[in-house]
Formats: structure tokens, C-alpha cells, sequence
């Protein structure tokens, strides 16, 4: 279980790096009226990735530290507590914020929809981006 932890570590920074890189890039074109193709493009990277993240974060690595610390898995909701009470999150309701925004942004299909949600997403990448360094320290106490 160290190892499947360990690698999960590994593909965790790795989403990080990502999300970070997306913003950066969308962070530097801005929230505008109208985007260019290329610029739509980077926000729209950057949301699929935002989404990918909340998905590992949640669905996959909370899940890995709860097997390694001999938890049941349980419902998303208990990862969600468990990942609470580890102080990996500052609040449920945060994390059901941040869920709730990765959904609607895979289930939006129109174009000039999506750019909606391009000011939240720069915002709570940001957001997502620390929850995935608290789950850094964290684990990399455990594998001490």
C-alpha cells in the first residue's frame, strides 16, 4: 500500500503541475468579452484540468490515504469528512463548492456557456492547487 500511496503521490504533482501551468497561461490572456480561438483554447484546457484535478484529488487520492490509514472507503461524502478531519480541507462545504463547479463545467457543451465559468475556474484553481499541497505535506509525513 506505501508503493500504491508513493505513486499516487507521484501522479498527484503531476495534476498539479499541470493545473498550475494551465493557469498561468489563463492568467495572463485575462477574463475577457470575447477570446480568441487560441485564447478560449488555454481556458478551455485549463477547465478540463481544473475538472481532472477535483476528480484525482477526490475520487483517487483521498481514497488511497484512506486505505493506507485502514479507513473503509465509504461514500465520497466520507472520503470527503475523513479528508476534514486530517485538516487536507478547510470545510465540506468548500469541497462541495469546488465538486459543484467541476460539474457543471463538463456538463456544459456550449461554447459561449463555458466562458461563464472561466473567472471561477481561475479562482478555484487556485484554491485547488493548495488542497493538492496540503495533500503533498500530509502524505509525505506519512511515508516518512
Amino acid at each position: 500500500m506505501r508503493e500504491k500511496l508513493a505513486h499516487d503521490l507521484t501522479l498527484l504533482q503531476k495534476q498539479r503541475f499541470w493545473l498550475a501551468y494551465s493557469l498561468k497561461a489563463c492568467k495572463a490572456i485575462g477574463i475577457r468579452e470575447h477570446y480568441t480561438p487560441e485564447a478560449f483554447g488555454q481556458f478551455e484546457t485549463l477547465c478540463a484540468r481544473y475538472a481532472r484535478s477535483i476528480d484525482f484529488l477526490i475520487r483517487k487520492f483521498y481514497r488511497t490515504l484512506d486505505a493506507f490509514e485502514f479507513e473503509e472507503s465509504g461514500t465520497l461524502i466520507d472520503i470527503i469528512h475523513r479528508a476534514h478531519k486530517r485538516g487536507l480541507i478547510d470545510s465540506v462545504e468548500e469541497m462541495r463548492l469546488l465538486k459543484e463547479l467541476r460539474n457543471e463545467i463538463v456538463h456544459e457543451y456550449i461554447e459561449e456557456d463555458l466562458t461563464d465559468y472561466f473567472k471561477e475556474v481561475l479562482e478555484a484553481s487556485h484554491k485547488v492547487l493548495r488542497l493538492i499541497d496540503r495533500a503533498e505535506t500530509y502524505t509525505l509525513r506519512l511515508l516518512d
